[in-house]
């Protein structure tokens, strides 16, 4: 919020309120000095017969969607304790002399209107409002003719958002039937009164008309009355239009880049582009350069940014370090899509040394893709590619590139018996660095029938699907010997049927008192997924990890009801099977959930598995549940447990207390060691003297944040790893918040490789942030720069409807 704000200049320099439709709508209360005050305008709702005129108006605010939008048009209601008239003269009302147009309100001791100069006069506690704003002065002058106003020595308070100031004189003239706006040793401040922490103030402020821009001369900047910056003009934005200039600074101290300052100049190219060049200068590492330009035209919208870091102290191994980022997102004549995101860094230690904004990393890579989409009622169809840029040493990544994939689905309903028909199908190259896996060209097509049936308390869906797929696969043996298996051409076949039931059932009842209505909803499934040869594809099965765009997926509630134990096509797990689960749901009397808990489990009748012996009976038990006991006490939990194992495959649960400003929050993680041994390649290193053993995943969590006092808050976040019992990150942080500042501090402490077995090395920082409450463009407290890019704030996990 700037000293021009369009709030405070629309009101402060817009008081003209007496419009040509004043002489013929003047309700005096009465012509004679012994008369009693009455009120002129019962609907105006202004009762003169109390001792304080203001106590119905003042502090009042109203929306300014709910403001009248031509006030000036509005019937003007003059009220008072007496009234003098000479006709084409002068009128002079005194007394509480109250004046209300639209949403608009004058009080004062005395008015006077003369005629013919038809100017109005309001002298003596003069006060106006709006429904936004307050504002107390000496002395309001209009001229109804020429519209010329000036208000003397005015005190101003806005009512619907924080903000109070004072001005000498503020006046609006007309010239050549151009509005001329100006303010006189007008200042502007967040601050409650009395407070004296910071304003804004100028020697005088100047708008022209309707522009959308003001000029202030002799501006600055004071703390407790003492001037921190001047500047001998300034011009800013009164209105929403956007405007070249610098934003609000930043500075920041951290342990890895020392003391930082950002200064952003915002570029106000065209209304539909513009460029923030944001120079950051590091003690201890130099400057960087950020420029980012945004555009919109008709093809959709986007970005661009770029990072340079000319000469880096600190890590001085490395010349010019560089990042850039291009992303794009547009809809084209209704049914295109084109999304772009394509970054590139200078080198692949960019983003452990330098803070940067650009570019999406997955697997450390980063990630550069672009895709065209049409859709219609009854086709989907896409072109993508992804490619990526290896943050490695060797500058050759493991991942698979899609050069490119084209995929289509085409979907048909309303087909006789109510059948439903969709056709999905892919065209997908693969390719990658990594010559110790195999190249492909892959050809799918997913035919599928489903017949859907429903009823409010029973669901039944009947579904057959023909999995087709074709291969050509290019590989050398000479650099991974266990590739002889792999077929060149493999043309592989599934069919699949499934068909998934469900029930709702639904009570009233009462739990110590309150009432609750319970659900219940059963839920079962049978699928069969014919058991086919495929072991001359590269799969995630037979090659330990291996597949063009597979992995397992979660087997969590929901997923036990899924007809794929693996994403993608490189792999169709065979099924012959039935899923059991129910749900139950407590809803309070405002329909609020409260309570839910889902159970399940997978029944095998057949289910072979690769290498060839047979699998278990069941799966391992899912369970899903989150708690909500008056919006203050949460709880979530989850967990796969295999009984034939006796063990808890993973599992996680988080508790939260949440009470205004205190909130603690305990988590704990669980993946056990054989799920990440026998599902997914397990990062954890190998445990010396177990013969190849290693860790599962055990981490416990606690976030907390409570106040010392009205304007003092603490969080904190720490994280263990249990399995070797030492600290993975932990970060403290202060925050001192007054009525229109605020100032934070913070210290992060994190583990620099949380994958090494032993670790003990650990980086920190120091964070120091400082905000004015209420201005436009400040950056918000705790976003520094120097968070190291490992801070693992608080975030709320809970998905119950709350």
């Amino acid at each position: 919020m700037s000293l021009t704000s369009h709030s405070l200049l629309a009101t402060m320099i817009s008081l003209a309120l007496y419009g040509p439709a004043m002489a013929a709508d003047i309700t005096p209360t009465s012509g004679d000095s012994h008369n009693q005050p009455t009120i002129a305008d019962p609907a105006n709702n202004a009762s003169h017969g109390s001792k304080d005129p203001l106590a119905m108006v003042r502090g009042v605010c109203i929306p300014e969607k709910d403001r009248q939008q031509d006030t000036n048009n509005e019937p003007i209601h003059i009220s008072a304790n007496r009234v003098e008239a000479q006709q084409n003269k002068t009128a002079v009302y005194s007394g509480d002399v109250v004046v209300k147009q639209g949403t608009r309100t004058i009080v004062a001791d005395k008015a006077t209107l003369q005629q013919p100069d038809n100017i109005v006069t309001a002298n003596g506690n003069v006060f106006y409002q709006d429904g936004g704003m307050d504002i107390d002065a000496k002395r309001l002058t209009s001229n109804l003719d020429t519209k010329d106003a000036q208000m003397d020595d005015a005190v101003y308070q806005m009512t619907c958002q924080a903000g109070r100031g004072d001005a000498k004189l503020i006046e609006r003239r007309n010239v050549d039937g151009t509005q001329f706006y100006e303010m006189k040793d007008g200042t502007y401040t967040t601050c409650p009164s009395r407070d004296k922490s910071w304003r804004f103030a100028a020697g005088s402020l100047e708008r022209k008309g309707e522009s959308p821009f003001a000029d202030l001369y002799n501006a600055r900047f004071e703390v407790l009355d003492f001037p921190i910056f001047y500047l001998p003009w300034l011009r800013v934005p009164v209105t929403d239009q956007r405007l070249t200039g610098f934003l609000y600074p930043s500075i920041t101290y951290g342990s890895k880049n020392g003391m930082e300052l950002e200064t952003p100049f915002y570029w106000n190219i065209a209304p539909n582009y513009d460029l923030t060049f944001t120079p950051k200068y590091m003690n201890h590492r130099g400057l960087q350069l950020t420029s980012e330009f945004r555009y919109l035209t008709d093809f959709g919208q986007g970005k661009m940014i770029g990072e340079y870091l000319g000469h880096d102290k600190k890590h001085q191994d490395y010349d010019k370090r560089w990042g850039i980022q291009w992303t794009h997102s547009g809809i084209i004549n209704k049914n295109w899509l084109l999304n772009i995101d394509y970054s590139k860094v200078s080198d692949p230690k960019y983003f452990d040394d330098v803070d940067s904004i650009i570019g999406q990393r997955e697997d450390n890579n980063l990630l550069q893709t672009a895709s065209l989409a049409y859709r219609n009622a009854s086709w989907d169809t896409s072109l993508m590619v992804r490619d990526f840029q290896p943050l490695t040493e060797s500058g050759e990544g493991t991942q698979y590139r899609l050069m490119p994939q084209l995929s289509s689905t085409y979907y048909k309903s309303g087909l006789p018996y109510g059948l439903d028909f969709t056709l999905p199908m892919s065209i997908s190259k693969f390719d990658t660095d990594d010559r110790a896996k195999p190249t492909a060209d892959r050809v799918t097509f997913d035919p599928t029938l489903t017949l859907p049936y429903a009823t409010p308390w029973w669901s039944v869906t009947t579904q057959a699907k023909l999995n087709y797929a074709h291969y050509n696969q290019q590989f050398d043996v000479k650099h991974n010997p266990n590739l002889s298996t792999l077929d060149k051409t493999v043309d592989r076949t599934v069919p699949e049927f499934r068909v998934n039931s469900s029930l709702y059932f639904e009570r009233d009842t009462s739990i110590m008192g309150e009432h609750y209505t319970q659900s219940l909803e059963p839920q079962l499934q049978y699928l069969y997924v014919k058991n086919v040869d495929q072991s001359g594809i590269y799969n995630p099965v037979n090659y330990n990890g291996g597949g063009y765009d597979s992995t397992r997926l979660q087997q969590d509630y929901y997923g036990l009801f899924s007809d794929r134990t693996y994403s993608g096509q490189d792999y169709i797990a065979p099924a012959n099977q039935f899923t059991v689960g129910a749900t139950t749901r407590y809803y309070d009397a405002n329909f609020k959930e409260r309570f839910t808990l889902s159970l399940g489990q997978i029944f095998y009748i057949d289910k072979p598995v690769a290498d060839g012996s047979e699998a278990k009976s069941y799966s391992a038990t899912a369970l899903e549940t989150e708690f909500n006991l008056d919006d203050n006490l949460f709880f979530k939990s989850s967990m796969q447990y295999d009984s034939s194992e006796n063990e808890i495959q993973q599992g996680s649960t988080a508790v939260e207390y949440r009470n205004g400003r205190v909130f603690i929050q305990p988590s704990y993680r669980y993946v056990s060691s054989n799920y990440l041994n026998q599902y997914v390649a397990n990062p954890n290193p190998v445990i010396p003297n177990t013969n190849g053993k290693r860790d599962g995943i055990s981490q416990l969590g606690l976030s907390t944040g409570f106040p010392i006092n009205d304007n003092i808050d603490i969080t904190a976040d720490y994280f263990q790893d249990m399995n070797v019992n030492k600290m993975l990150e932990s970060r403290v942080g202060l925050v001192y918040r007054s009525a229109c500042w605020m100032i934070g501090l913070s210290y992060n402490r994190y583990a620099k490789d949380p994958l090494s077995q032993d670790f003990t090395e650990y980086d920190s920082n120091v964070s120091f942030s400082f905000s004015l409450l209420g201005l436009q463009g400040a950056r918000p407290l705790g976003q520094a720069s120097d968070d190291g890019g490992n801070i693992l704030g608080y975030a709320d996990p809970f998905t119950l409807k709350n």
